[in-house]
């Protein structure tokens, strides 16, 4: 994916805020080289961040006529409005050792015995990993095949088939879980209990 900034040349709060104002998006660029502070058109940005990609592969940005690839490691969103407050990108290059999460991508989850057999359902534990790789061997995302998962088993990051480049940060668990099956649960049918049956009145007594 390509985007394009513009060299960002007042800083400070104030600028941040007028900037913000005029529909732009303060950031900075950092790595291989001198930092840069920028500026981003904030719907375009918006836009492209709502896409996945864009958090996880390597991204073309256009500077003063220049293109150098970076990534998206950080940015910062308004509390409670649609709005991007601040992003942070790294230049990469093909020597450049990153760890960054990716999304994890399951499939084949209805195929699974655990659904198609015994009718359950399938937590997914996780949805992203942290790895770490060469910048331009990071994948867009990591495929979690599901087709053999049965009932009373799950599956563990060392089931992934990855790539010898790619390894994953476990952060000190040894085999950690991605996806668990959950059996069905059972419906509890409630029959409401017949109405006790009302007393007879008794007689009054007679006058004297």
């Amino acid at each position: 994916m390509k985007f394009v900034a513009f060299e960002r040349k007042l800083q400070g709060t104030g600028a941040s805020r007028r900037l913000r104002i005029a529909g732009k998006v303060p950031g900075i660029v950092y790595g291989a080289g001198e930092p840069a502070n920028i500026e981003l058109d904030h719907n375009a940005l918006f836009h492209a961040m709502k896409k996945e990609a864009f958090h996880s592969t390597i991204l073309e940005m256009e500077l003063n006529g220049a293109v150098s690839q970076v990534l998206l490691r950080d940015y910062q969103m308004h509390p409670y409005k649609p709005q991007v407050l601040h992003v942070d990108f790294q230049r990469v290059d093909a020597t450049t050792k990153i760890t960054k999460k990716v999304p994890l991508h399951f499939i084949n989850e209805e195929q699974s015995p655990a659904v198609k057999t015994d009718h359950g359902t399938v937590n997914h534990v996780v949805t992203e990993l942290a790895i770490t790789c060469l910048a331009q061997q990071l994948p867009e995302f990591i495929e979690v095949d599901l087709s053999g998962l049965t009932m009373g088993h799950s599956v563990h990051v060392n089931d992934l088939k990855l790539a010898d480049h790619i390894k994953v940060v476990t952060h000190g668990k040894p085999n950690p879980v991605l996806a668990t099956p959950v059996p069905p649960v059972a419906e509890e049918i409630v029959v409401a209990a017949a109405p006790a049956a009302e007393a007879p009145k008794g007689k009054g007594k007679g006058k004297k």
